[in-house]
């Protein structure tokens, strides 16, 4: 059955309400509700579903600005449950308004669940703004600007200021999902006054496509279109890609068959072009295309799918493989290994890694989901830190085969959830990235432990000679500290990067690689301490910016050669992991409880 998207009703103060438009009379079912404002794009209102799609008419002729939109529906169509609808807006055709940079000639801007088995307003369901997001964004379907976001505030929503000659006007929804026969309450728009301003309508007239940004690219192989290189280096700004169309072509093709879509198949398809780029330089060289969370995953597929063409003893595998899937999804992993092998050989491995993930249930793309789901069930309330810890050790005994349900985690970690253990924030990054300022915002810290300020207190900061004595003075100052941190009071927490309280202690070094860093996890070992490892996110050139300027700049070539050793921690290599970009805040997290599933 097909459902025709409703009529949105304008708001009292929209100027472009016809005599025949609908009109909001009674905004009271958006007073106090949390409202999301995104830009009303000018295109054709059509609707997608599993087994087809129709524009504001359920009978839509032919019409050349479709073709495009059906080729869409087409690839995204394998994702889409049955019965569920996605509404949006086609922008291949330029109406009133001509753009030139957009990211997808589709966007989508309402998915609803049911309703199409007899009409039932009650049971047709709009997902919530967030769910939304979430999910066109896993098919590869960008969603509107949101231009303002907030409590429902009629001052607010009239101060907005809009370019009349770009932009038509707004919609206002709920943040919160609602049902059809609520949506002319939950939704309203405003429209620019006299918003047709051509003379022919656009059906009737020559079609004139609208221009795509270059990050359209990105988009086209997150809903599944065949990756072209060039257009991919144009997006991610660099001269070109040391792959092949073929390479590409095979990766999509396996990425397919796993049914990935959206960043988890961006991921791959880029983890595969950039197979040879330095894995340090490629989270802050992709972080402004891509946002850092899915940089920093195709970086740890570039270091990673390697690991999978050389032989590993089976006896350990699957413990392995349930380590490995905490810093990668092993599907996608996996599509980037067998594509990337240089020979027989290595394929066969990939092959047969391949056979045991898929037997351990672990070639999905969140295997351990309803695990963590579960687990955040049974321990809702815990303070974060305390939860973080559980679900850390719940991993490893589920790695271990020591546990498969969350009863069963619960029971195992139990000895964590009162919170009562010492807490180790250690940081990593080349001089310069940021490490101390970061550490300097923590509160709750007992102890903060420098290297650079013991080498001063023995008279120069730059004197490297007695790097051995320092470290093992430093070590010995982590081990006293976390033996006599204080355990947290009721509600205390140093897992929320805003700045909660608790006792924590604080590593500040660069930790450049796996071998230093474990030293330092050998005393928090010991210790029974959280770790918290603070990977520092900043491209190379903005690190010579910021070291020429530093009271104690280091040399050139040794930055240079801090940034050629540097070797950032995978997620699991510590209890959890925060990402934190050039702006000196957290962006990304791993091993968290409350991660939500992408």
């Amino acid at each position: 059955m097909r459902v025709h998207y409703p009529r949105t009703p304008h708001l009292p103060w929209s100027p472009g309400a016809a005599a025949d438009d609908v009109r909001a009379g009674d905004l009271s079912a958006l007073a106090g509700a949390e409202v999301v404002v995104t830009e009303k794009l000018d295109g054709e209102n059509t609707t997608l579903y599993r087994d087809g799609l129709h524009a504001r008419s359920l009978d839509s002729a032919h019409h050349p600005s479709r073709a495009w939109v059906k080729g869409l529906q087409s690839r995204i169509a394998p994702r889409v449950p049955d019965g569920w609808r996605i509404c949006g807006e086609n922008l291949f055709a330029r109406h009133s308004i001509p753009y030139t940079d957009l990211e997808s000639w589709f966007y989508g801007f309402s998915v609803w669940t049911g309703g199409t088995d007899g009409g039932d307003l009650d049971r047709d369901h709009c997902l919530d703004w967030d769910d939304t997001v979430r999910f066109l964004r896993r098919l590869g379907v960008p969603v509107p600007r949101v231009l303002w976001r907030g409590r429902y505030d009629e001052r607010a929503l009239r101060a907005l200021r809009l370019d009349l000659d770009r932009q038509e006007g707004y919609v206002v929804r709920t943040v919160r999902g609602f049902s059809r026969a609520e949506f002319g309450e939950r939704v309203a728009k405003w429209v620019r006054p006299r918003h047709v301003r051509t003379d022919t309508h656009w059906m009737h007239a020559a079609v004139v496509e609208n221009g795509l940004a270059p990050g359209s690219a990105l988009w086209a192989v997150r809903s599944g279109a065949l990756p072209e290189p060039a257009a991919l280096a144009a997006a991610l700004g660099i001269p070109e890609l040391s792959c092949s169309p073929d390479e590409l072509a095979e990766v999509s093709a396996r990425l397919d068959e796993l049914g990935r879509g959206g960043d988890a198949r961006l991921a791959g398809v880029l983890a595969t072009a950039l197979r040879t780029a330095r894995r340090q330089s490629l989270a802050p060289l992709l972080a402004g295309p891509l946002g850092l969370p899915l940089a920093r995953r195709v970086a740890d597929l570039v270091g990673l799918h390697p690991a999978l063409q050389h032989p590993y003893p089976d006896e350990e595998r699957r413990a392995g493989l349930v380590r490995l899937s905490a810093a990668a999804d092993l599907g996608v992993l996996h599509a980037v290994a067998a594509t990337a092998a240089p020979g027989r050989a290595e394929r066969e491995q990939v092959a047969w890694s391949a056979l045991y993930a898929e037997d351990a249930g672990l070639l999905a793309e969140a295997p351990l989901a309803r695990l963590r789901a579960e687990l955040r069930t049974a321990l809702a309330g815990l303070d974060r830190d305390a939860a973080d810890r559980c679900w850390a050790q719940a991993r490893e005994a589920y790695a271990l085969g020591r546990i498969a349900t969350a009863e069963e985690a619960v029971a195992a970690t139990w000895r964590w959830r009162d919170g009562r253990f010492p807490r180790l924030v250690h940081l990593c990054g080349p001089s310069g990235s940021g490490k101390s300022s970061f550490a300097s915002g923590l509160t709750g810290v007992t102890a903060r432990i420098s290297l650079d300020d013991l080498r001063a207190a023995r008279g120069s900061r730059a004197d490297q000679r007695d790097n051995a004595d320092v470290l093992r003075e430093g070590l010995a100052r982590l081990d006293a500290a976390l033996a006599a941190a204080p355990a947290p009071g009721p509600g205390e927490s140093t897992g929320d990067p805003a700045g909660s309280t608790g006792a924590t202690a604080v590593w500040d070094a660069t930790s450049l690689n796996r071998q230093q860093r474990s030293h330092v996890h050998a005393v928090a070992q010991r210790r029974d301490a959280l770790v918290t490892q603070v990977v520092l996110v900043v491209g190379e050139e903005e690190l010579l910016r910021r070291n020429a300027v530093r009271p104690h700049p280091v040399p050139d070539q040794v930055l240079t050669a801090q940034l050629h050793r540097f070797g950032p921690p995978y997620p699991g290599q510590a209890h959890r992991t925060w990402y934190v970009g050039p702006g000196g805040t957290v962006e990304d997290t791993a091993g968290t409880l409350d991660e939500q599933e992408d």
